[in-house]
């Protein structure tokens, strides 16, 4: 029995006359608004008069900020004002509604600690270091070019068959997901089949093979506490042992891994143009073997009209890269290493503690990223003569083709490139007077130099001698932490502002005309859809325990008892939608889909919003049934009707 203080407390709590205030219906409708937005992200046009742009733009030349080239884009003849576009999309949205409701007084210093710092035992930023830190390491990894050398040597040894390569990659993601969790499997696994698909020549499109990793490495995730933060979330939540946990998650989740794959295989991926029964490879020619593998992350060095020719677009990713790749033994080495170090730290970090948040993720894998980065900046400096030889070289090939400068200039470049007596401390005849010909870096018309001008010069400096640092940083999703933030802001909100106490007595009338099947299939939708509504799967996480604590709290203040088989059975299938709802509408309903889908863009592989809510719905149908269904019938068999006793 609770005590009279305790009751109070839990009367306070299930108050619902705040949701009557107009801020409190503001928060819920930009709450809703905001995440519309990021579904169907769009531009706003923004008209500035032309003369307004024209004195600012002509105010950054006179500053020497910017060239008076660029300065003077803004002074050619039009109308009277200039558009430009401003983006809503999942960065800015979110974002502005923040602004706007800390404008407005909506939420303050509680909601903005909450969502950042935390509360309740959740850590936001515990989450969001835990992931940037991870990434490094993985994409280092892949910088390195072994996850490209894998790839390769994958589809050439086992693409005779194709059928049984797909199942072996599948058991594979699965087990190694389970083991480790979601968001190393993403950071390297994605990479990798981008590699293996772009190699074979006989693979329409690597869908059926990026689709089935996608939500095999969020399906495995949900059977280990340690592998989703989502799963951090409701254990803490409801104070459930990490063994126990495992042991009520491992059956619908394996019987969702086993039922899957058929239908991947047959129905939603049927056809050999997206699995071959034998996969046939593309063939380098013999000049293209012969090639000496070129680092790709060294950019070439300026080219005479400024642009670095290395940032042009490309539609696929070039095969002498895969087939004939670069590796970094050393870099790959030491990276791969303390990838497999930090892992294995977490869980046995996780194996020895009782309680998931008395060590935080992050204090395991930022030291670890930062020793990762210190090498990479130590490595790169060690060889930085030959990263700029090479980049030098290859801005000469480029120059050559177009012939932009003359074929023996090109190989005087080169000669001297190879052996410049500056680097050994000595002087080359005739250093005083005229050189040969001189480095394509300085063959550029001499202009005046500006704050911009200056900083892309160091960047493409940077960019040259730390090539490995240089393209894991720019390669890393800091985007997705404004967004992250913002997002767990708003959820906090919501429970701030009342609307959890109302949503609790909403599924507690569900409930009472359902039953425990009720619960299962009410739970498992709801945390599948509001996972792409309530800022990511462990926006919905917090959410939903929220929910069920008030639901917990609504029966402590009115005298009865949630069944042990209704209130168990309500929180597995909570377990398995916010992990199976990472694949289902949107890539924002999850991190791990953000993610996904930029490492593919970097890959050129572009996925649309439209193409992603059609194939996963037959995924994410398939499995949502098979796992709530198993789980049904766990919980008729394991748990009883007796009261649930907190």
């Amino acid at each position: 029995m609770a005590s009279p203080a305790d009751m109070e407390r839990i009367r306070a709590s299930l108050d619902t006359s705040q949701i009557k205030e107009w801020r409190s219906i503001m928060t819920l409708i930009v709450f809703t608004l905001t995440n519309i937005n990021v579904l169907f992200p769009f531009t706003i046009p923004v008209f500035v008069p032309r003369v307004l742009l024209t004195v600012f733009s002509k105010t950054l030349a006179a500053l020497r900020i910017s060239s008076p080239a660029s300065s003077n884009a803004s002074e050619h003849k039009g109308g009277f004002f200039v558009r430009l576009t401003f983006p809503m999309n999942f960065v800015t949205a979110p974002l502005l509604a923040n602004l706007f409701l800390l404008a407005i007084l909506a939420i303050g210093r509680v909601e903005v600690s909450g969502g950042i710092i935390g509360a309740n035992g959740i850590a936001p930023y515990d989450i969001m270091l835990f992931f940037l830190s991870l990434a490094y390491i993985a994409l280092s990894i892949d910088a390195s070019g072994l996850i490209r050398y894998l790839a390769y040597r994958v589809l050439r040894s086992g693409g005779n068959a194709g059928y049984r390569l797909y199942l072996s990659l599948y058991c594979f993601f699965f087990a190694l997901t389970a083991a480790i969790g979601n968001d190393p499997i993403i950071l390297s696994g994605t990479p990798f089949l981008a590699y293996m698909t772009r190699v074979s020549a006989n693979i329409e499109h690597p869908r059926a093979w990026i689709y089935a990793q996608f939500a095999v490495a969020n399906i495995a995730s949900a059977i280990l506490v340690s592998s989703n933060p989502t799963n951090l979330v409701i254990a803490g939540a409801f104070s459930i042992k990490f063994i126990n946990y495992s042991a009520n998650v491992v059956v619908p989740v394996m019987a969702t891994g086993v039922i899957l794959f058929p239908c991947l295989l047959y129905i939603v991926f049927r056809g050999d143009s997206l699995i071959p029964k034998k996969i046939e490879m593309h063939q380098l020619s013999d000049e293209a073997r012969a090639k000496t593998p070129i680092n790709p992350n060294i950019p070439m060095a300026k080219s005479q009209n400024g642009i670095d020719a290395s940032d042009i677009p490309n539609k696929v990713l070039p095969l002498e890269e895969i087939m004939n790749p670069y590796i970094d033994k050393v870099g790959a080495t030491f990276a791969a290493s303390i990838l497999a170090v930090t892992l294995v730290t977490l869980l046995v970090v996780n194996a020895v503690t009782s309680d998931g948040h008395a060590i935080h993720a992050f204090w395991v894998t930022a030291p670890a990223a930062i020793i990762t980065l210190v090498f990479d900046l130590v490595w790169g400096y060690k060889n930085r003569h030959e990263s700029r030889r090479i980049a030098n070289e290859r801005l000469a090939d480029s120059q050559l083709a177009s012939s932009d400068v003359d074929a023996d200039a090109i190989e005087t470049i080169r000669s001297n490139d190879r052996s410049d007596p500056s680097e050994k401390g000595e002087k080359s005849p005739g250093q005083e007077t005229s050189h040969q010909p001189r480095s394509p870096l300085s063959l550029q018309t001499p202009q005046k130099p500006t704050l911009t001008t200056r900083l892309a010069d160091r960047y493409r400096s940077f960019r040259i001698d730390f090539p490995t640092a240089s393209t894991v940083l720019a390669s890393l999703p800091f985007a997705l932490v404004p967004f992250a933030f913002c997002m767990f802001i708003l959820v906090q909100a919501l429970v701030t502002k009342g609307w959890v106490p109302v949503f609790a007595h909403g599924w507690d009338a569900w409930v009472t005309k359902t039953g425990t099947v009720g619960a299962v299939g009410g739970m498992g939708f709801l945390s599948v859809i509001l996972s792409n509504f309530a800022g990511t799967n462990i926006g919905t996480a917090i959410l939903l325990s929220r929910i069920i604590q008030a639901w917990q709290d609504i029966h402590t203040l009115e005298g009865t008892a949630i069944s042990n088989r209704t209130f168990w059975a309500t929180v597995y299938s909570a377990i398995l939608g916010v992990n199976y709802g990472a694949f289902s509408v949107a890539f924002s309903a999850s991190l791990a889909g953000l993610l996904w889908r930029e490492i593919l863009k970097q890959k050129f592989i572009h996925v649309r919003s439209r193409d992603f809510l059609r194939l996963n719905i037959p995924i994410i149908a398939i499995t949502m049934i098979v796992g709530c269904s198993v789980l049904i019938g766990q919980v008729y068999i394991v748990r009883d009707t007796s009261p649930y006793n907190q």
